[in-house]
């Protein structure tokens, strides 16, 4: 399993329609090929910060199959208005569990 992280700080003033955004954008994710789920996480300190954490099968099932999908140009046509900067995106997979 990989954990997509992608760090996102949108324009102040877009919360809420980023939040709406990635609300609509749901299905196109849990539609893909090897997505296993997503969920948003909202800063508590910097309320413009969000992470977005994706499980995928495999790498390739993001950097490939999603990336080049026709999914991912909706879900930045939803989103991207909303964006200050860039997306910093990293991979990562668990290495420990049960705590």
């Amino acid at each position: 399993m990989i954990f997509e992280i992608a760090q996102i700080e949108v324009k102040p003033g877009s919360e809420a329609a980023f939040e709406q955004g990635v609300a609509k954008a749901a299905p196109l994710f849990k539609g893909s090929k090897g997505c296993h789920g997503m969920r948003l996480l909202k800063s508590i300190e910097q309320p413009t910060h969000y992470s977005l954490v994706v499980t995928w099968e495999t790498l390739e099932d993001h950097t490939v199959h999603f990336r080049n999908s026709d999914a991912f140009q909706q879900w930045r046509a939803l989103v991207s208005d909303c964006f200050a900067a860039p997306p910093n995106v990293s991979h990562v997979t668990e290495a420990l569990i049960g705590f």
